[in-house]
Protein backbone atom coordinates (compact mmCIF):
# COMPACT_ATOMS: atom_id res chain seq x y z
CA UNK A 1 0.00 0.00 0.00
CA UNK A 2 3.13 2.48 1.00
CA UNK A 3 4.22 1.43 -2.60
CA UNK A 4 1.10 2.10 -4.17
CA UNK A 5 1.11 5.85 -2.60
CA UNK A 6 4.69 6.47 -4.07
CA UNK A 7 4.26 5.32 -7.46
CA UNK A 8 0.90 7.57 -7.32
CA UNK A 9 -0.63 5.33 -9.57
CA UNK A 10 -3.96 6.05 -10.37
CA UNK A 11 -7.57 4.77 -9.17
CA UNK A 12 -8.08 1.96 -11.65
CA UNK A 13 -4.60 0.77 -11.28
CA UNK A 14 -5.32 0.79 -7.15
CA UNK A 15 -8.23 -1.29 -7.58
CA UNK A 16 -7.03 -3.87 -9.72
CA UNK A 17 -4.19 -4.58 -7.63
CA UNK A 18 -6.23 -4.45 -4.38
CA UNK A 19 -8.20 -6.98 -6.38
CA UNK A 20 -5.36 -9.12 -7.67
CA UNK A 21 -4.23 -9.06 -3.84
CA UNK A 22 -7.99 -10.17 -2.23
CA UNK A 23 -7.61 -13.02 -5.19
CA UNK A 24 -4.39 -14.54 -4.10
CA UNK A 25 -5.43 -14.48 -0.42
CA UNK A 26 -8.68 -16.01 -1.22
CA UNK A 27 -6.87 -18.89 -3.71
CA UNK A 28 -5.13 -19.50 -0.89
CA UNK A 29 -7.72 -19.73 1.52
CA UNK A 30 -9.98 -22.26 -0.60
CA UNK A 31 -6.73 -24.85 -1.54
CA UNK A 32 -5.30 -27.31 1.20
CA UNK A 33 -2.37 -24.72 1.00
CA UNK A 34 -3.20 -23.24 4.83
CA UNK A 35 -5.07 -26.21 5.95
CA UNK A 36 -2.05 -27.29 7.87
CA UNK A 37 -1.58 -24.61 10.01
CA UNK A 38 -2.83 -25.13 13.41
CA UNK A 39 -4.99 -21.63 13.15
CA UNK A 40 -6.79 -22.59 10.28
CA UNK A 41 -7.90 -25.84 12.18
CA UNK A 42 -8.95 -23.30 14.99
CA UNK A 43 -11.22 -21.48 12.03
CA UNK A 44 -12.66 -24.27 11.59
CA UNK A 45 -13.75 -25.20 15.12
CA UNK A 46 -14.89 -21.81 15.03
CA UNK A 47 -16.33 -21.01 12.13
CA UNK A 48 -19.91 -20.04 12.76
CA UNK A 49 -18.95 -18.16 15.93
CA UNK A 50 -16.46 -16.61 13.93
CA UNK A 51 -18.78 -14.94 11.19
CA UNK A 52 -21.26 -14.28 14.04
CA UNK A 53 -18.41 -11.57 15.97
CA UNK A 54 -17.22 -10.83 12.52
CA UNK A 55 -20.51 -9.28 11.84
CA UNK A 56 -21.11 -8.08 15.21
CA UNK A 57 -17.71 -6.21 15.18
CA UNK A 58 -19.12 -4.52 11.75
CA UNK A 59 -21.87 -3.71 13.37
CA UNK A 60 -20.42 -1.78 16.09
CA UNK A 61 -17.93 0.18 13.98
CA UNK A 62 -20.66 1.14 11.69
CA UNK A 63 -23.17 1.84 14.57
CA UNK A 64 -20.18 4.36 16.41
CA UNK A 65 -19.52 5.74 12.94
CA UNK A 66 -23.47 6.48 11.74
CA UNK A 67 -23.82 9.17 14.91
CA UNK A 68 -20.14 10.20 14.49
CA UNK A 69 -20.83 11.64 11.37
CA UNK A 70 -24.25 12.76 12.06
CA UNK A 71 -22.52 14.79 14.81
CA UNK A 72 -19.51 15.55 13.81
CA UNK A 73 -20.21 17.42 10.49
CA UNK A 74 -22.75 20.02 11.90
CA UNK A 75 -20.37 20.68 14.64
CA UNK A 76 -17.46 21.04 12.30
CA UNK A 77 -19.74 23.65 10.31
CA UNK A 78 -20.08 25.27 13.70
CA UNK A 79 -16.22 25.68 14.75
CA UNK A 80 -16.08 27.25 11.43
CA UNK A 81 -18.88 29.56 11.57
CA UNK A 82 -17.44 30.48 15.20
CA UNK A 83 -14.71 31.31 17.08
CA UNK A 84 -16.08 31.43 19.89
CA UNK A 85 -17.92 28.27 20.09
CA UNK A 86 -14.91 26.16 18.05
CA UNK A 87 -12.37 27.37 20.83
CA UNK A 88 -14.65 25.31 23.18
CA UNK A 89 -15.99 22.81 21.33
CA UNK A 90 -11.88 21.61 20.36
CA UNK A 91 -10.72 21.55 24.25
CA UNK A 92 -13.97 19.61 25.13
CA UNK A 93 -12.99 17.10 22.39
CA UNK A 94 -9.25 16.83 23.02
CA UNK A 95 -10.25 15.87 26.52
CA UNK A 96 -12.15 12.82 25.26
CA UNK A 97 -9.22 11.82 22.62
CA UNK A 98 -6.96 12.48 25.69
CA UNK A 99 -8.57 9.61 28.06
CA UNK A 100 -7.54 5.71 27.78
CA UNK A 101 -10.15 4.07 25.76
CA UNK A 102 -10.20 0.95 28.45
CA UNK A 103 -11.52 3.85 31.18
CA UNK A 104 -14.00 5.11 29.01
CA UNK A 105 -15.44 1.83 29.17
CA UNK A 106 -15.41 1.49 32.66
CA UNK A 107 -16.70 4.80 33.25
CA UNK A 108 -19.47 4.22 31.70
CA UNK A 109 -20.80 1.12 33.16
CA UNK A 110 -21.92 2.69 36.13
CA UNK A 111 -24.32 5.97 35.02
CA UNK A 112 -25.41 3.19 32.11
CA UNK A 113 -26.88 0.77 34.93
CA UNK A 114 -28.35 3.51 37.17
CA UNK A 115 -30.03 4.70 33.80
CA UNK A 116 -30.98 1.24 32.16
CA UNK A 117 -32.83 0.53 36.12
CA UNK A 118 -34.25 4.23 36.12
CA UNK A 119 -35.95 4.19 32.78
CA UNK A 120 -37.15 0.16 32.49
CA UNK A 121 -37.92 0.81 28.80
CA UNK A 122 -34.05 1.73 27.70
CA UNK A 123 -33.21 -1.38 29.75
CA UNK A 124 -35.28 -3.32 27.58
CA UNK A 125 -33.82 -1.81 24.33
CA UNK A 126 -30.51 -3.25 25.46
CA UNK A 127 -29.09 -0.15 27.53
CA UNK A 128 -27.18 -1.57 30.09
CA UNK A 129 -23.48 -0.66 32.00
CA UNK A 130 -21.96 -3.49 29.68
CA UNK A 131 -22.47 -4.74 26.11
CA UNK A 132 -23.31 -2.73 23.06
CA UNK A 133 -24.53 0.58 24.68
CA UNK A 134 -21.42 1.58 26.03
CA UNK A 135 -19.30 0.30 23.53
CA UNK A 136 -20.97 2.55 21.07
CA UNK A 137 -21.40 5.67 22.98
CA UNK A 138 -17.23 5.29 23.75
CA UNK A 139 -16.48 4.59 19.96
CA UNK A 140 -18.70 7.92 19.21
CA UNK A 141 -16.63 10.17 21.72
CA UNK A 142 -13.65 8.91 20.20
CA UNK A 143 -14.24 9.60 16.23
CA UNK A 144 -15.56 12.97 17.06
CA UNK A 145 -12.52 14.90 17.63
CA UNK A 146 -10.97 13.44 13.65
CA UNK A 147 -14.57 14.41 11.85
CA UNK A 148 -15.10 17.53 13.91
CA UNK A 149 -11.81 18.69 13.14
CA UNK A 150 -11.30 17.53 9.53
CA UNK A 151 -14.47 19.29 8.51
CA UNK A 152 -13.05 22.34 9.98
CA UNK A 153 -10.20 21.72 7.84
CA UNK A 154 -12.00 21.44 4.88
CA UNK A 155 -14.33 24.36 5.14
CA UNK A 156 -12.06 26.67 6.44
CA UNK A 157 -9.43 25.34 3.53
CA UNK A 158 -12.08 26.94 0.67
CA UNK A 159 -9.81 29.80 -1.21
CA UNK A 160 -11.54 33.19 0.11
CA UNK A 161 -11.60 33.95 -3.79
CA UNK A 162 -13.79 31.35 -4.42
CA UNK A 163 -16.46 31.95 -2.12
CA UNK A 164 -16.24 35.77 -3.23
CA UNK A 165 -16.57 34.45 -6.59
CA UNK A 166 -20.15 32.39 -5.82
CA UNK A 167 -21.07 35.87 -3.96
CA UNK A 168 -20.75 37.70 -7.04
CA UNK A 169 -23.13 34.87 -9.26
CA UNK A 170 -25.86 35.73 -6.59
CA UNK A 171 -25.75 31.93 -4.69
CA UNK A 172 -27.42 32.03 -1.52
CA UNK A 173 -25.65 31.40 1.94
CA UNK A 174 -26.93 27.41 1.35
CA UNK A 175 -26.36 27.10 -1.81
CA UNK A 176 -22.56 28.18 -1.47
CA UNK A 177 -22.43 25.61 0.95
CA UNK A 178 -23.87 22.75 -0.53
CA UNK A 179 -22.21 23.52 -4.18
CA UNK A 180 -19.18 25.14 -2.99
CA UNK A 181 -17.79 24.79 0.30
CA UNK A 182 -18.82 21.16 0.72
CA UNK A 183 -18.00 19.66 -2.54
CA UNK A 184 -14.24 21.57 -2.17
CA UNK A 185 -13.73 20.05 1.68
CA UNK A 186 -14.85 17.06 0.44
CA UNK A 187 -11.45 15.51 0.45
CA UNK A 188 -10.42 16.22 3.73
CA UNK A 189 -13.59 15.02 5.41
CA UNK A 190 -13.24 12.05 3.29
CA UNK A 191 -9.80 11.95 5.35
CA UNK A 192 -10.86 12.28 8.37
CA UNK A 193 -13.67 9.16 7.73
CA UNK A 194 -10.48 7.21 6.91
CA UNK A 195 -8.60 8.04 10.16
CA UNK A 196 -11.79 7.34 12.52
CA UNK A 197 -12.67 4.53 10.31
CA UNK A 198 -9.57 2.61 11.10
CA UNK A 199 -9.56 3.68 14.66
CA UNK A 200 -12.61 2.51 15.35
CA UNK A 201 -11.71 -0.70 14.05
CA UNK A 202 -8.87 -1.05 16.26
CA UNK A 203 -10.96 0.30 19.70
CA UNK A 204 -13.81 -2.11 19.24
CA UNK A 205 -11.05 -4.97 19.49
CA UNK A 206 -11.05 -3.55 23.81
CA UNK A 207 -15.04 -3.26 23.95
CA UNK A 208 -14.96 -6.81 23.99
CA UNK A 209 -13.74 -6.26 27.57
CA UNK A 210 -17.12 -5.19 28.45
CA UNK A 211 -19.21 -7.97 27.03
CA UNK A 212 -20.11 -6.09 23.25
CA UNK A 213 -18.08 -8.95 21.29
CA UNK A 214 -16.92 -8.79 18.50
CA UNK A 215 -13.15 -10.05 16.96
CA UNK A 216 -11.62 -8.73 20.63
CA UNK A 217 -13.36 -11.90 22.72
CA UNK A 218 -11.31 -14.19 20.26
CA UNK A 219 -8.11 -12.09 21.43
CA UNK A 220 -9.00 -11.65 25.12
CA UNK A 221 -10.41 -15.70 25.32
CA UNK A 222 -7.09 -16.66 23.74
CA UNK A 223 -4.91 -14.43 25.99
CA UNK A 224 -6.78 -15.87 28.88
CA UNK A 225 -6.11 -19.54 27.74
CA UNK A 226 -2.59 -18.45 26.79
CA UNK A 227 -3.78 -19.63 23.04
CA UNK A 228 -2.01 -18.24 20.69
CA UNK A 229 -4.08 -19.42 17.69
CA UNK A 230 -7.68 -18.02 19.42
CA UNK A 231 -5.46 -14.55 19.74
CA UNK A 232 -4.21 -14.66 15.98
CA UNK A 233 -8.11 -15.41 15.28
CA UNK A 234 -9.20 -12.35 16.35
CA UNK A 235 -6.17 -10.10 15.79
CA UNK A 236 -5.51 -11.06 11.98
CA UNK A 237 -9.32 -10.19 10.63
CA UNK A 238 -9.13 -7.05 12.66
CA UNK A 239 -5.91 -6.36 10.99
CA UNK A 240 -7.34 -7.29 7.51
CA UNK A 241 -10.29 -5.23 8.25
CA UNK A 242 -8.09 -1.91 8.90
CA UNK A 243 -6.23 -2.00 5.71
CA UNK A 244 -9.79 -2.79 3.48
CA UNK A 245 -11.42 0.09 5.38
CA UNK A 246 -8.18 2.14 4.88
CA UNK A 247 -7.16 1.32 1.19
CA UNK A 248 -11.02 1.55 0.44
CA UNK A 249 -11.35 5.10 1.76
CA UNK A 250 -8.24 6.25 0.29
CA UNK A 251 -9.50 5.71 -3.63
CA UNK A 252 -12.74 7.47 -2.20
CA UNK A 253 -10.49 9.94 -1.23
CA UNK A 254 -8.75 10.40 -4.88
CA UNK A 255 -12.00 10.10 -6.52
CA UNK A 256 -13.70 12.88 -4.39
CA UNK A 257 -10.37 15.53 -5.73
CA UNK A 258 -10.79 17.64 -8.27
CA UNK A 259 -9.20 17.19 -12.01
CA UNK A 260 -5.68 17.68 -11.67
CA UNK A 261 -5.03 17.63 -8.05
CA UNK A 262 -4.85 13.74 -7.91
Amino acid sequence: MDALQRLRLGMLSRALFALLALGLIGACLASDLLAPLSLMREFANQRDIFVAQGLRHLALVGGALLPALALGLPLGLVATRSRRWRDGLFSVLNVFQTLPSIAVFGLLIAPLAALAHAVPWLGELGVSGIGVAPAIIALVLYSLLPVVRNTYAGLAGVPATTLEAARGMGMTSRQILWRVELPLALPVILSGLRIVTVQAIGLTVVAALIGAGGFGAFIFQGLGQYAIDLVLLGAIPTIVLAVIADFLLQLLVAASRPPGTR
